[in-house]
């Protein structure tokens, strides 16, 4: 369970969402938080992929390579 405490203009916005979609808060804060859970992890993970590169760690794929292989030239 999280108890969160939101800004009054931020509360607001949420009730009069709410109010007008017939869905919960709960229903949007969680979607906002499931979204921003998923591009952060991106972000990090992105993130330990470039320095793997940087540490020459890491296999690459010519563009070349994959338009090819996935049939996604021109």
């Amino acid at each position: 369970m999280l108890v969160l405490q939101l800004p009054p203009d931020i509360e607001t916005r949420l009730i009069e969402l709410s109010k007008r979609t017939g869905r919960s808060k709960s229903f949007y804060v969680r979607q906002a938080i499931l979204a921003h859970l998923d591009d952060l992890e991106d972000v990090y993970l992105g993130e330990r992929r470039l320095e793997e590169l940087r540490r020459d760690e890491g296999d690459t794929v010519p563009l070349a390579e994959l338009t090819a292989r996935y049939g996604a030239e021109d």
